[in-house]
């Protein structure tokens, strides 16, 4: 899941953007409107986070020319202001959802993967894929029953593969939604993770190489990759 910040204040954005991708988001993220305007046209984001009082405008109005231009990126929206009105008009602009500061960072996380998962559709928040489960509510995955210590990027990973079982997932697109901006598409970040992965998940395999695409998690190796 990849998310974009927007907030004018450093020390904020750091927090947050720290505290989303200690959960194993990708996040990017922009101190304005125009930096966020760029990079919502260039990435397919399945949140965005913003900031409401920005120095380059209102987000509120920002956000309600999003939708008029059918731009849909679920919108989770950070103020200090807490009266039902502010709540009221930030609903009416298109956002979806509204977090009054201070806030806890556990409930930030909660929310945007909320939003996340709507982004995608209604999924189911547990996949099985032979003796494997991945649940997503909870951050767990068991295999045979026996619960696995994954990081957050493990899951991450993982995640997205669960999400489309025996599919091949191209590894340009576990970059996209599983790294940030900062990753270098060349490097082996994937392989590593991969790897990591199938050591974490043991015998038989589950995830297989795609020679030329990528990944896909699967019960029986042999069967034709979907996709």
């Amino acid at each position: 899941m990849r998310v974009l910040v927007v907030d004018d204040d450093e020390d904020l954005r750091f927090s947050v953007v720290a505290a989303l991708r200690s959960d194993g988001l990708a996040v990017d993220e922009a101190a304005d409107l125009p930096a966020a305007d760029e990079a919502l046209f260039v990435t397919a984001y399945d949140c965005a986070v913003f900031d409401r009082g920005l120095p380059s405008g209102d987000a509120l109005d920002y956000v309600r020319e999003l939708r008029r231009s059918g731009r849909n990126v679920p919108v989770l929206f950070l103020t200090a202001r807490d009266e039902v009105a502010d709540r009221v008009d930030g609903f009416a602009a298109g956002g979806d959802d509204y977090l009054v500061k201070p806030f806890a960072a556990p409930e930030l996380i909660a929310r945007v993967r909320n939003l996340c998962r709507r982004s995608g559709g209604v999924r189911p928040t547990t996949t099985r894929v032979g003796d494997l489960e991945v649940d997503a509510a909870r951050r767990q995955v068991r295999r045979a029953g026996v619960l696995l210590p994954l990081t957050a990027k493990e899951f991450a990973l993982l995640e997205l593969l669960a999400a489309r079982p025996d599919e091949a997932v191209p590894r340009g697109e576990l970059i996209e939604k599983c790294w940030d901006e900062m990753a270098e598409p060349n490097s082996n970040v994937v392989e590593v993770l991969v790897s990591q992965l199938r050591r974490k998940l043991g015998d038989p395999p589950l995830i297989h190489t795609v020679r030329g695409v990528g990944y896909r998690l699967a019960a029986d190796p042999h069967a034709a990759p979907a996709g």
